[in-house]
């Protein structure tokens, strides 16, 4: 997928430092008692299956990574230090760190295809995943527009031979957003990420659900024109459940 999900931070800074109802971008439910951390086979058996969504639903949970053989994927890096958690938290499982363990899935639906979701399941330490979750709700006031620049990769010339490309700076645009706080999630905070470069646009809207030490990111794609749908309710709640129950 173009961009797939995952981490929250200045990647050290924040992974390191953490019947719905409509309510703000950030909500809070009666904090439950804690589980057991999940490791990352654990996060991946806790995956919303599409049996769970019902039917035309079709979820593919991404396999693991083989070991230190598999490339590591650049880092965007914002100009503005305070936004770094914004894209370390959509940036490619290879450039990220923080979570005790992660799994990447989507879940698409039959005839939809603007709905697919795109989602990452992350593990913390009892009381890291809200430290996370409400750092990046403290973002927005700063954050409503700052760019970045991706690392250089190579591109291929007449003679074949690989040379670096030059980074085009993206600017990004962050709103944040209105959420349903399902039953079974603790905390939600929901935003919309506009990434502009080169005369192009694209436009993420996400949904970050915590549930007791564990996060759950969830993500549209779309062009800056069009409307992004919003993930589907139906699917944060299951995979809520599923989370809550691996972690007791």
């Amino acid at each position: 997928m173009p961009h797939r999900p995952t981490a929250l931070l200045c990647c050290a800074a924040l992974f390191a430092a953490g019947g719905c109802t409509t309510v703000s971008a950030s909500a809070d439910r009666v904090p439950k008692p804690a589980g057991h951390v999940l490791d990352a086979a654990a996060l991946r058996a806790a995956a919303v299956t599409g049996a769970d969504l019902g039917s035309g639903w079709t979820v593919t949970v991404a396999a693991p990574e083989q070991g230190s053989a598999a490339p590591r994927a650049a880092r965007e890096v914002a100009d503005v230090p305070e936004c770094q958690p914004v894209l370390d938290l959509l940036a490619p499982a290879g450039a990220r760190s923080g979570p005790l363990a992660e799994a990447d899935l989507s879940a698409a639906r039959a005839g939809r295809p603007r709905e697919t979701v795109h989602a990452g399941l992350f593990a913390f330490e009892p009381g890291r995943a809200e430290l996370v979750r409400s750092a990046l709700d403290r973002l927005f006031p700063r954050c409503r527009a700052f760019r970045s620049t991706p690392a250089a990769g190579p591109v291929r010339g007449l003679a074949g031979k690989g040379a670096p490309a030059k980074p085009v700076p993206v600017l990004h645009r962050l709103q944040r957003s209105d959420a349903a706080v399902p039953e079974g999630v603790d905390a939600v905070t929901a935003f919309t990420l506009t990434d502009e470069s080169g005369g192009s646009a694209v436009t993420r809207r996400a949904v970050v659900a915590r549930v007791g030490a564990a996060l759950a990111l969830f993500v549209t794609l779309g062009g800056a024109r069009e409307p992004v749908p919003a993930p589907d309710e139906r699917l944060v709640r299951m995979q809520a459940v599923r989370l809550r129950a691996a972690q007791h």
